[in-house]
């Protein structure tokens, strides 16, 4: 679809019932390299502002289960999100679509219809047929001045379950596609990973927690034989400084709210989400369907513009034999 110069982005347009139609329709007005196909019902996303006709934009039309109004949600709703995932997944298996980039949903109406979803990672996950994902997200971190990227070892499990899900299997494979994403998506030759402990202080030399001592770090000095450059694990409430920071490329936490505040916090409004470990690029905001501002006017749609700049380069980047491209961007090149 799209010239040969120019990738196809198929844009999920999220929560029928969120601000993500309307953010989909500030993104279809912005000029970038590529084209853009949003997925989702067209009368709904005219109604939230999306010109009829735009240019480098178009529109894969899904219609709702149902009306839709702003800022409420409709169990009858959450099969119609799904099928603009499954159109999504679809299209970017058979390489119709270079990138995915996905607008927030809400996971609570889609488990009420009765359908069991912990997120899109894990979606994406199933639905591709991946082996293992890992979820990272990265913004500009303005304080430091340069790019913050935070990838999870375990994404959407209660803190319960994160020692049970936490295995050496899996940190271990987690470690190596970040390892790889960083080099191929992001031009790192060498990169850098900070790996915090699992708990407090990284276990206070097996006083507060035994994982450190018996799984994290036989797992790290198996890697850094392969010459990995890893630190840790390192105490979370200290490694995420500059100190350690200007010096890394990217933080691995060991579950989700373990490293996501910090990166929110630095920079909430333009980080964004990426799935590494998929079959096709996958980007996504970082923030979730804001009902409350939805049909407004006022959502920021920077998450979004982030996302779609950045599935875009690296859609460029793999096109080209994985030669990053040198268009200045705030969060793929330190």
């Amino acid at each position: 679809m799209g010239d040969h110069a120019r990738p196809l982005i198929a844009i999920t347009t999220g929560e029928p019932a969120g601000i993500g139609p309307e953010i989909c329709a500030t993104l279809s007005r912005k000029r970038l390299q590529a084209d853009l196909i949003f997925i989702g019902d067209r009368d709904l996303l005219a109604a939230r502002g999306m010109a009829r006709t735009v240019a480098q934009a178009r529109v894969l039309h899904l219609p709702l289960r149902a009306p839709v109004k702003a800022g409420k949600l409709d169990v009858r709703n959450a099969r119609y999100v799904l099928d603009t995932l499954d159109a999504a997944i679809d299209g970017a298996m058979s390489r119709r679509f270079a990138a995915i980039v996905t607008a927030p949903v809400q996971k609570s109406v889609i488990n009420e219809a009765g359908v069991a979803f912990m997120g899109h990672t894990e979606y994406l996950e199933e639905k591709s047929g991946a082996k293992q994902v890992v979820m990272m997200l990265q913004g500009f971190d303005h304080a430091l001045r340069c790019p913050l990227r935070v990838a999870l070892a375990t994404t959407h499990h209660a803190l319960a379950e994160v020692p049970t899900v936490l295995t050496a299997p899996r940190l271990e494979t987690t470690l190596r596609i970040l390892h790889d994403a960083l080099k191929t998506r992001s031009g790192i030759a060498s990169p850098s990973i900070l790996v915090a402990g699992l708990n407090p202080h990284a276990g206070e030399s097996g006083h507060l927690g035994h994982e450190e001592i018996t799984l994290i770090a036989p797992v790290l000095q198996n890697l850094r034989r392969e010459g990995m450059r890893l630190t840790g694990p390192l105490p979370a409430d200290t490694l995420f400084t500059p100190k350690y920071l200007r010096e890394a490329d990217a933080v691995l936490a060991m579950y989700h709210d373990q490293g996501l505040p910090v990166l929110k916090y630095a920079t909430f409004g333009a980080g964004i989400n990426v799935t590494l470990g998929l079959p096709f690029i996958r980007t996504s905001v970082d923030h979730g369907t804001a009902l409350d501002l939805a049909g407004k006017g006022v959502a920021d749609a920077g998450s979004l513009i982030e996302a779609t700049q950045a599935a875009i380069e690296m859609a460029h980047a793999i096109k080209s034999g994985g030669a990053i491209s040198k268009r200045p961007s705030r969060v793929s090149r330190r």
